[in-house]
C-alpha cells in the first residue's frame, strides 16, 4: 500500500517530456524531479500542482559512480521513498559514425542506460528504499527496433535499455514491474532542431499515419504502465509511435 512518504521519481524533469510528466503526474503523487539544471527544475516544480510538495534532486546522471551515495543522501535527508521511477533522461546527438568519438558513446550510454541500472540498483536496496519500489517505467524509442542515418549511438543505447528492462522484469518480479514505451517522433526541446528542417519535418509526417505525436501521447502510456490497471504486464515494450512502425509505404 503506498505511504505518506512515497514519491515518483522522474529523471530529465527540466525540459521536454519529463517536464510533461511531471505536470501531469504531480496531480496525483509526490514527486521527486530529477535533472541536472537546478533552475530549471524548480521551474519545472513551480508549474506542478501543490508545487511545495515536490522535491528537486540535481544530478547529472552521465555521473553515475555518483548516483548511488547522492540519491540514497537525499532520500534520507528528506525522510521519502520511492515507489515509482520514471526514466526519461536521455542523451542525443545525432551524428554519422565517422564523426562519434568514443567518449561521446560512452556519455550517452551513461545518460541512457548505465544510470537507468544505477538508479534501479540503489532503489532496490532495502537500507536505502525500504523495499518500496513497486513500478519502473523507462522511456526508451523505436529507435531501439529500427535503423536510421547519425544515430547509432542513440539507437544502440535504447536498445541496451530495453534488454535491461526484460532482464530487470524477470529479476525484480513480483515485487517490481518493469517496462518501456517506446515513443516515436515527438515535438519536444531535443528533436527541435531535427524538425526545423521542412524537409526532415515533411517526410516525418508523411511516414506516420496518425501524424507526429505530442508529449502527451507518451505521458498517458507511461501513466497507464505506472497504475494498478497495468498491475499484470512487466517486461514489456510498449510502442507509442502513430503507426510509424507499421508502415512499409515506400
Amino acid at each position: 500500500m503506498p505511504q505518506d512518504n512515497d514519491c515518483l521519481l522522474v529523471t530529465g524533469a527540466s525540459s521536454g517530456l519529463g517536464r510533461e510528466m511531471a505536470r501531469r503526474f504531480s496531480a496525483s503523487h509526490r514527486l521527486i524531479l530529477g535533472g541536472r539544471d537546478e533552475e530549471r527544475l524548480r521551474r519545472t516544480r513551480a508549474d506542478c500542482h501543490l508545487p511545495d510538495q515536490h522535491r528537486v534532486w540535481r544530478h547529472d546522471l552521465t555521473d553515475v559512480e555518483g548516483i548511488a551515495d547522492q540519491l540514497a543522501d537525499f532520500l534520507a535527508v528528506h525522510d521519502v521513498r520511492v515507489s515509482g521511477l520514471v526514466h526519461s533522461a536521455a542523451q542525443l546527438n545525432v551524428l554519422p559514425l565517422r564523426s562519434l568519438a568514443p567518449s561521446m558513446v560512452l556519455d550517452t550510454f551513461r545518460a541512457n542506460v548505465l544510470s537507468a541500472m544505477e538508479l534501479v540498483r540503489t532503489l532496490t536496496k532495502k537500507r536505502v528504499n525500504q523495499q518500496r519500489l513497486r513500478s519502473v517505467v523507462f522511456v526508451s524509442s523505436i529507435a531501439s527496433q529500427f535503423g536510421a542515418k547519425g544515430f547509432s549511438a542513440y539507437s544502440a543505447s535504447k536498445g541496451a535499455l530495453d534488454a535491461l528492462m526484460k532482464s530487470l522484469a524477470v529479476e525484480l518480479a513480483p515485487g517490481v514491474r518493469v517496462n518501456s514505451v517506446l515513443p516515436g517522433a515527438l515535438r519536444t526541446a531535443m528533436t527541435a532542431s531535427m524538425f526545423d528542417d521542412p524537409q526532415v519535418a515533411d517526410r516525418l509526417a508523411a511516414d506516420y499515419p496518425l501524424g507526429i505525436g505530442a508529449p502527451a501521447d507518451i505521458v498517458d502510456a507511461v501513466e497507464f504502465l505506472l497504475s494498478e490497471k497495468a498491475r499484470w504486464i512487466t517486461g514489456q515494450q510498449l510502442v507509442v509511435d502513430g503507426g510509424r512502425t507499421t508502415n512499409i509505404t515506400a
